[in-house]
């Protein structure tokens, strides 16, 4: 480790060697030393480690690098190291990257609110500032009792009732290198807020709660917490905490002002496989309490009314059958998953027998031919029978592929609020009448640097998959840049995962890229929720392969209709998208010319066979329990680090964070070990690993962009597309 502990002398004794375009024959000899050093790709030190199961023994070089502590000294000098070798390669590209930087953060209007959201006696948004990281939580009086309609408006100006800010993410971000706030909710009365802040990237919670108005302290803060929590009425709290694998297993009953040791266990949930969550109904009377698995999800409800809060069972737990809740009158609307109704049904339930959702309507949002869906019902008067769904109003939205989520609306109005945008269309905050059908744009985010939404096109396409399954990609590109014979350069994205949806929304960074002339596409692969259940269960477990072969496919379809070439065909992926990323370069690594695989699932076998590792336990029924003989053997065959092989790669690029909670950094730091060890050319590999943040990378809002910009300039670079630098 001689290598690391003079890497990080020189980082901190030469910061100007990557900021000057000089060669390193214009340097002294002492810095030509250090900088041929520091150009050098670092070697990872063997210690091989015997893994057994099933009679198969795996030898593991580079298990070392995992320190659960993340402070052991030769695991830190690798890694800045391995930072500081990225720092050079890229130092002739860095005023590329600064260039894609200030094109990113030029389009984007710095001082800004968000579409502001009337509840009760006030309006409540956001606001940025120029040159400010991080957003302030404001507020305004509402001056009149008239009723919620999609014209409603805020007022502003100097007649307009004072603006409040309730809390300023700046100040309290001073003197943290990484500040996020997970959850900001506001007491039933409007008189307190409970916010979750997280100082270092690890997504455990400490909740503070504030006076609205004066924003002074109230009791004391809850320290080690998901950034699950909910009011139960003005002087109570209901959070969520984890145990050691940070599995979100213990609901707490907290009253305000007393000590968190006197705090009241609701409910603890002892299967490891199983992680709790908790959401408040749009009624706001109840306060839902779910527990479940990747197959299998129940519920608890509280009656916020009542003085004793208590957990009571609303659907039992019954394996493969999902439920969610929601609540009007007096009936919960349960959205339960079968064998029998494998895309879920949407059943009523009486109170006394025991999807957003609104007084007198009900908005169901729904997926169709891989596409959001949004369907408005009125529902009989409370007491009424309810009866089938019938005659409901489907909202039209103009883009052929696009990207629409419901936003908090107000129950007791006939507004559904939900947020809309494509990859040409700029996000968007609509209110809907569910009585009349009308439509009102609230907020359109604002693209400055000459953006023109007319210049851009895009497509919805359908690549075979190798068993015949179409599947859809969604594609961006600007139709004055790009030639479609085969000559465009291409990024191509992917997840396939958890049921999650890649839709394609806006991105601001990516236009970059695109306005440079580049395709970019979304493959919509197996694995993801995108067309349903079944696509779903289609990409995980013993059918995991599906994913990668689905995306290969979606490559080979590009090219053969012209869309890029196999020389100008770069790929991308983040976590699980990662895996993907490992598992395609190890199967095809002649398809592709560029691969960014961000903070990446890739050490699958020995993560899941260890229970101890953060999300192993829960993630079972996600990619399969490997001291199962059958799962065993099907994920070693795809398991990235474990089919590394001596064969050329293309070029790239991996980062981590050292805080990350969901992917350890060891995995992608022995994955590049590995590489760097196997790999055949001269193909660029590099790994940069933010040591001050987690899963997500740095906090501010301006701080991502840099990664967007670093990412671009690699791409570029890579592809020989990068200004050559002065000498």
């Amino acid at each position: 480790m001689h290598l690391g502990r003079i890497a990080i002398q020189l980082h901190a004794s030469a910061p100007l060697l990557f900021s000057r375009r000089a060669t390193a024959l214009l340097l002294p000899r002492s810095r030509r030393a250090a900088f041929a050093m520091a150009a050098t790709p670092p070697v990872a030190r063997k210690v091989p480690r015997e893994l057994s199961q099933h009679g198969d023994v795996r030898v593991d070089n580079y298990y070392w690098l995992r320190d659960d502590s993340r402070s052991h000294p030769d695991v830190l000098a690798h890694l800045r190291a391995e930072n500081l070798y990225t720092a050079t390669i890229m130092s002739d590209v860095k005023n590329l990257e600064d260039e894609i930087y200030a094109e990113i953060r030029a389009r984007i209007k710095e001082d800004d609110i968000g579409a502001p959201l009337r509840k009760g006696q006030y309006y409540y948004y956001n606001r940025t500032l120029t040159g400010k990281e991080y957003v302030q939580h404001c507020r305004r009086l509402v001056p009149t009792d008239a009723p919620v309609t999609v014209y409603d408006v805020m007022p502003t100006g100097p007649n307009a009732p004072h603006e409040h800010i309730i809390l300023d993410e700046n100040v309290k971000a001073e003197g943290h290198d990484y500040y996020s706030i997970g959850a900001f909710k506001v007491s039933p009365n409007g008189k307190l807020v409970a916010y979750a802040q997280d100082t270092k990237g690890d997504e455990i919670y400490t909740v503070y709660v504030i006076d609205a108005e004066s924003g002074k302290f109230v009791g004391q803060p809850l320290e080690g917490i998901t950034s699950d929590i909910e009011w139960a009425g003005d002087d109570h709290l209901v959070y969520i905490t984890m145990d050691a694998i940070l599995r979100p297993d213990k609901v707490w009953l907290h009253m305000l002002e007393s000590n968190q040791s006197d705090d009241i266990c609701l409910y603890h949930e002892k299967d490891d496989m199983f992680s709790l969550g908790l959401q408040t109904s749009e009624s706001k009377q109840y306060l839902f309490v779910e527990s479940g698995s990747k197959n299998t999800s129940f519920i608890f409800y509280l009656d916020i009314s009542k003085q004793s809060k208590e957990l009571v069972v609303l659907t039992p737990r019954v394996y493969g059958i999902d439920t969610t809740a929601s609540h009007r009158g007096n009936h919960f609307y349960i959205k339960r998953r079968s064998e029998e109704f494998y895309n879920s049904e949407l059943i009523a339930c009486p109170l006394d027998n025991s999807f957003q959702l609104f007084e007198n309507h009900i908005a169901v949002y729904e997926r169709q031919n891989g596409l959001p869906k949004v369907t408005a019902y009125r529902l009989p008067a409370t007491g009424e029978p309810i009866g089938q769904l019938q005659g409901g109003r489907e909202i039209d939205f103009v883009d052929p592929a696009y990207d629409v989520e419901p936003e908090q609306s107000q129950f007791g109005s006939s507004v559904v609020r939900f947020h809309y945008s494509s990859m040409r269309t700029p996000p968007s905050v609509f209110d809907y009448d569910m009585d009349s059908g009308v439509s009102v744009l609230k907020k359109i985010d604002t693209v400055l640097g000459g953006f023109d939404a007319s210049n851009y096109v895009t497509e919805r396409k359908w690549a075979a998959a190798s068993d015949g399954t179409q599947i859809p990609m969604t594609i961006l590109y600007r139709k004055d840049r790009v030639n479609l014979d085969g000559s465009d350069p291409m990024l191509l994205y992917g997840y396939g995962s958890y049921e999650i949806c890649i839709d394609p929304s806006f991105g601001r960074s990516r236009f970059s890229l695109v306005d440079r002339g580049f395709i970019y596409v979304i493959a919509h692969i197996r694995g993801g929720g995108e067309m349903g259940r079944k696509w779903y269960e289609d990409g995980k477990l013993l059918n995991k392969r599906n994913t990668f072969t689905d995306f290969i496919a979606c490559a080979e379809h590009l090219i053969e209709n012209k869309y890029c070439s196999k020389e100008k065909l770069c790929i991308n992926g983040r976590s699980a998208g990662g895996l993907l990323m490992g598992a395609v370069l190890n199967m095809r690594p002649d398809l592709f010319k560029v691969a960014v695989a961000g903070v990446p699932f890739v050490d699958v076998l020995t993560t899941m066979l260890d229970p101890t590792i953060p999300l192993t336990t829960s993630e079972w029924e996600e990619w399969g329990d490997p001291r199962k003989e059958e799962y065993y053997y099907y994920m070693k065959s795809y398991s990235p680090v474990d089919n590394v092989k001596a064969q050329g790669y293309p070029n790239i690029l991996v980062t981590a964070g050292l805080n990350d909670p969901r992917v350890m950094y060891s995995e992608p730091a022995k994955y590049v070990a590995k590489l760097r060890e196997l790999k055949t050319g001269d193909n660029l590999l590099l790994f940069k690993c933010e040591l001050g943040a987690g899963h997500f990378s740095k906090s501010g809002r301006f701080e991502k962009l840099r990664e967007d910009a670093f990412t671009y300039a690699f791409i570029l670079k890579a592809l020989g597309m990068a200004p050559k630098a002065a000498l």
